[in-house]
């Protein structure tokens, strides 16, 4: 399948909800994640303000979208990956991978050296994903009641970039 990605509007607002919602409600019984995520409880306002602070893209697939992904610029040229979510009936037909391969391209074009995200290792076929596009652990950490690894992919070959920035979102 090949998806239209595009920039988010307001308009997809309540679409970019639903999706992340079933997404991070999978995630976290699948990676037995204690507690709540922040991605379950998120509102039309926190979404509206990233709108204007980070880049956020949506796939779309016969006029409904069935996918979001947002990422933002850091100090250091670093470009961070969150809320990446997938319509669940459409899970392993390229759509994810067409969304990170577009932030990857765009944080590209904004001047990132280095984009980096957070997930849980349990999740075997995200590691795969993200293995595949490129990506490798830098770390992992507990700190959160299940083990989450930082992904990273240099944009620019032979860098050397400070992560701690990253670490700890």
């Amino acid at each position: 399948m090949n998806p239209i990605i595009r920039k988010a509007t307001i308009e997809d607002i309540p679409s970019i909800i639903e999706i992340t919602r079933e997404a991070f409600a999978k995630y976290v019984k699948d990676a037995q994640v204690p507690g709540n995520l922040s991605a379950l409880t998120e509102t039309y306002e926190k979404i509206e303000a990233d709108l204007e602070k980070k880049t956020v893209l949506v796939a779309i697939l016969e006029s409904r979208i069935v996918g979001t992904i947002r990422f933002e610029m850091l100090p250091g040229k670093i470009a961070y990956i969150s809320r990446f979510a997938v319509r669940l009936d459409i899970h392993n037909c390229g759509v994810g991978k067409e969304l990170v391969k577009a932030a990857i391209e765009d944080a590209t074009i904004q001047g990132a050296q280095i984009i980096t995200l957070h997930t849980a290792s349990k999740m075997t076929a995200l590691v795969r994903l993200y293995y595949g596009l490129g990506f490798f652990i830098h770390s992992t950490a507990t700190d959160r009641g299940y083990i989450r690894a930082l992904f990273c992919r240099e944009l620019v070959e032979g860098i050397n970039i400070n992560l701690e920035a990253v670490i700890d979102l």
